[in-house]
């Protein structure tokens, strides 16, 4: 495996847990591509790849994730172990309370959006893209993280304008790693229970109550919701403005801002 370059140090602090395998690139085109030839191969378990600059990195539905060298906290981790498929659906929420909770040892409070984002004060600080390679009933999966550390002295010109780490708090991105992976450790045994996951998730969204401006792919406006809580599977249940109540499918829809 590759050195751990500045995050040397992490690999110390974390020794005897699954999270201890770390490599770092000064740039690549995307952490999730180099992570992805590693799902099947055992010995990547709890293996985080950490770049300084991704030249391709991605979000949801293709869009692109745009972050200057320096400014983010870009990595990808492998789960130490396998998950049952139907289990699946959870893995990205139970990434963004591990993320949540890591940012508020460093007194960074933010609120968790449907369906991988982590806002501060409504911008977008953080996102989550999960990919996993399926085996008959069980899956790999790696867990792609991008956080927004430090404002950079140029305007990024990206709209809506994000939020970044030190508008709050100055923050180190080796601490931040290392507070996420202890996360991930401390609450791997909750990647068992999705519907503790769903249930921590709602709480850290402000759910139910929250407005939701959403697009659904088949549908040519957007329209406004209130969100009342995750689904089994992942999806959005929201009541719409005439009182119905639907499932918003991960699949079907984007949050606007």
């Amino acid at each position: 495996m590759d050195e751990a370059g500045p995050y040397e140090g992490i690999v110390r602090e974390l020794a005897g847990t699954a999270f201890a395998s770390i490599s770092y690139r000064e740039e690549t085109k995307s952490t999730n591509e180099d992570a992805a030839p590693l799902l099947e191969d055992q010995r990547y378990g709890g293996h985080t790849i950490v770049a300084e600059y991704q030249s391709h990195g991605a979000g949801r539905k293709g869009r692109i994730w745009l972050a200057p060298a320096g400014a983010a906290l870009l990595f990808t981790t492998i789960l130490p172990r396998s998950l049952d498929t139907q289990k699946l659906w959870a893995v990205p929420f139970w990434v963004a309370l591990a993320v949540r909770r890591a940012l508020l040892e460093f007194g960074i409070v933010t609120t968790l959006q449907w369906p991988n984002d982590l806002l501060l004060r409504d911008r977008k600080l953080a996102g989550i893209l999960c990919q996993s390679c399926v085996i008959a009933s069980v899956a790999r999966v790696a867990c792609g993280v991008g956080i927004n550390v430090l404002r950079p002295g140029a305007d990024p010109g990206i709209d809506p304008p994000p939020a970044f780490c030190s508008d709050v708090a100055a923050v180190e991105r080796a601490a931040l790693l290392s507070a996420i992976l202890a996360e991930y450790e401390r609450a791997l045994s909750m990647l068992n229970e999705p519907t503790r996951i769903a249930a921590a998730w709602d709480a850290a969204a402000e759910l139910p109550g929250r407005r939701y401006r959403i697009a659904l792919d088949n549908e040519s406006q957007p329209f406004e919701a209130v969100a009342h809580g995750l689904e089994d599977g992942g999806g959005l249940r929201v009541a719409r403005e005439n009182g119905t109540l639907v499932t918003v499918s991960l699949a079907d829809a984007r949050v606007l801002r």
